[in-house]
């Protein structure tokens, strides 16, 4: 984490300073070194992504739920970084509208999750 606080401390100290002279490239600097810590990440997160597969396999969890539940996951942190980086470039709606779009892919995909959790918990209520 040091690693990663260190570089973007470096970036935003390097990005303030082009910014007088060369506000594109200060842009590009700090979009390129994101990628790259999303890019140093990612092994990370295969772990944790194989991590919750095998939990899920012994307690016997539906796999089909654990992939959509990860795939949220996954759609919000994209959607996220997607939209500070139009925020950064002062695109503030386009930001909006990724968020917006964000929230209507994990609504969808979290529906037939939601159907299943509905339909127990109508099964566990005693009838009549």
């Amino acid at each position: 984490m040091l690693k990663i606080v260190g570089i973007a401390l470096i970036t935003t100290f390097l990005a303030l300073i082009i910014k007088e002279q060369k506000p594109n490239f200060a842009f590009l600097l700090v979009l390129f070194v994101g990628c790259a810590i999303f890019i140093y990440l990612v092994d990370q997160v295969y772990a944790i992504i194989q991590m919750v597969e095998r939990i899920a396999a012994n307690a016997n969890v539906n796999t089909i739920y654990v992939k959509t539940i990860l795939k949220i996951i996954g759609i919000a942190y994209i959607a996220e970084f997607a939209s500070h980086i139009s925020k950064d470039a002062g695109q503030g709606a386009m930001a909006a509208k990724v968020e917006l779009a964000g929230k209507i892919l994990i609504l969808a995909m979290a529906i037939p999750i939601l159907t299943v959790l509905i339909e127990t918990v109508i099964n566990l209520v005693p009838k009549g």
